[in-house]
């Protein structure tokens, strides 16, 4: 008679869930924090130059470390204005400094509430930008090196963005969206462009599921796209947002996923 040795199980699939949070400025506030810090277990914080301010970053630092959230400092072109979401062209070195200013400012409150910038990740038109631009892509990880502590780095998997920051030694962690649509080439559909934003929570749930266990999306044109990341977001500003990121949540550990912080 013969038996069969017993299989071990796969290991259960672990991804991480962020959000952008302390997207306000003065009395005027976009992001639900509090709940959205209910639900994710990293907050990409809006570092003052698309959004936030001192109180801000403050508030919300102290409520993540009280939460066991990680802070990542959600850095950007500098456009209040614009919502950080409007192409710049600002000379490398600049741009640099300006990376370095950001988690400088945002590490200070980090510290005071017990914690630490535990990640970098770019915002709006520099995330985008940095996925194929290589000098914008390298001036934002000279400013990450010059603000110490080897920062892992969020972003979009095979970007410029990564290559740099791997070049450089800084861990890097790839990133998959639930709620934005990919384009064949597994980038973003530009905002401006129809479909760019998924509006069906169910889509959204289903999307998430389907990217932790089997690292795949379907493109807005149809085509299947690989996608094999460690951290999942959900934009803050995406109207009931906080709602999504806990539904989110839910569906993935009803999936057998282990919703885990990466850093």
């Amino acid at each position: 008679m013969t038996t069969t040795a017993p299989q071990n199980p796969a290991p259960a699939p672990v991804l991480d869930l962020n959000a952008d949070l302390g997207e306000g400025f003065g009395r005027w506030q976009l992001t639900d924090d509090d709940a959205l810090l209910a639900a994710v277990t990293s907050a990409n914080v809006a570092c003052g130059f698309h959004a936030g301010d001192p109180s801000t970053m403050r508030r919300v630092c102290e409520r993540a470390v009280e939460r066991g959230v990680r802070i990542g400092a959600q850095v950007s072109y500098r456009d209040l204005a614009g919502f950080g979401r409007r192409a710049m062209d600002v000379p490398p070195q600049e741009l640099a400094d300006e990376i370095t200013y950001q988690i400088g400012a945002l590490r200070v409150f980090a510290q005071a509430a017990g914690a630490d910038v535990a990640y970098v990740k770019p915002h709006g038109a520099l995330y985008n930008r940095v996925v194929v631009d290589a000098e914008q892509a390298q001036a934002v990880v000279a400013g990450v090196l010059r603000a110490g502590g080897r920062l892992p780095v969020l972003g979009l998997p095979a970007s410029r963005l990564h290559e740099a920051a791997a070049r450089a030694g800084l861990p890097v962690v790839a990133e998959a969206f639930a709620d934005r649509a990919y384009t064949a080439r597994g980038t973003l559909v530009p905002r401006r462009e129809p479909g760019a934003v998924v509006p069906d929570p169910d889509a959204v749930l289903a999307r998430s599921v389907r990217l932790a266990r089997d690292g795949a999306v379907t493109a807005l044109t149809g085509e299947e796209v690989a996608v094999r990341a460690r951290s999942l977001c959900v934009h803050g500003d995406t109207p009931g947002a906080a709602q999504l990121a806990r539904r989110v949540r839910q569906a993935l550990e009803a999936a057998g996923v282990r919703v885990e912080a990466f850093a």
